[in-house]
């Protein structure tokens, strides 16, 4: 067996942080090498002084330098060893004009999006993937398309031992909002989790302690500035934050190790 490493395939510059940040963070501090594959380059995030993706002024070129410039730096804060960039033109929020473009990632035929993702699996041989699940988390269409890359990518090369989903335990979830709204956080007027937010907890395989981390966590989410307005969880108390980052939850879709537990604490259960 080559050495020990995790792939995180995500959608967006600042995707890596909120459901990964933890485990890569971790894993990179326990010589296990780390690599971030970011599918596009955030070209409809917010634009510099805050200007909205269909604003006046709204430079998509310059959104992906500054949010380029905030992924390297969001990496470094996480000890990420590699990160790949595979370039595509993000899609926009899921009825956005931006859904349209040819050339929107969510657009790309799968089979050639996940062609260039086997050519990084077969370089850098992953026992672990991660990845969104079937919905992308919340539905949006990049995370969607990147789950389905990582999927097909995964089975095409055959290389990696388990495959993990990013999940939000349910539970969890519900614990944080009170806490948070307790603690004054606003989430705005159309924000409303209903009962079937977040991940169904019996579903959840694989927990991972990553509370050594939570520090580094928020400074990779506050280099992403650009997007604070997005980026609810930075009104976090400090007391909220260090909860509920303190712990990353996974869905364990594939599995070749007969020695890992059906519950697990560790991505690596069973390979080291």
């Amino acid at each position: 067996m080559g050495r020990l490493t995790l792939m995180a395939v995500h959608a967006h510059p600042d995707d890596e942080v909120l459901s990964t940040g933890g485990i890569l963070a971790r894993y990179a501090d326990e010589g296990i090498r780390t690599v971030l594959v970011t599918c596009t380059n955030g070209e409809q995030g917010d634009g510099p002084g805050g200007v909205k993706p269909g604003g006046e002024g709204h430079d998509t070129a310059a959104v992906a330098r500054q949010r380029l410039d905030e992924l390297r730096e969001s990496a470094g804060h996480l000890g990420i060893d590699h990160v790949e960039l595979l370039g595509y033109q993000d899609s926009g929020m899921d009825g956005w004009e931006a859904n349209h473009d040819p050339a929107a990632f969510a657009n790309v035929p799968v089979e050639t999006a996940a062609t260039r993702l086997a050519e990084l699996i077969e370089r850098y041989r992953p026992q672990v993937v991660v990845t969104y699940d079937e919905n992308g988390g919340y539905g949006h269409p990049d995370h969607i398309q990147a789950h389905r890359i990582a999927v097909a990518a995964t089975e095409s090369t055959g290389i990696p031992d388990k495959l993990y989903y990013t999940a939000m335990p349910r539970e969890a979830m519900r614990k944080m909002f009170e806490q948070m709204q307790a603690a004054g956080v606003d989430f705005g007027d159309d924000f409303e989790p209903g009962d079937d937010f977040g991940t169904p907890d019996e579903l959840v395989t694989t927990t991972v302690d990553v509370s050594e981390t939570v520090g580094r966590k928020m400074k990779a989410l506050r280099a992403h500035a650009s997007q604070g307005d997005s980026i609810f969880v930075l009104q976090m108390p400090e007391e909220v934050a260090n909860a509920a980052f303190s712990h990353e939850a996974f869905v364990r879709v594939v599995n070749k190790v007969a020695s890992a537990p059906e519950r697990e604490d560790d991505l690596f259960a069973g390979l080291r």
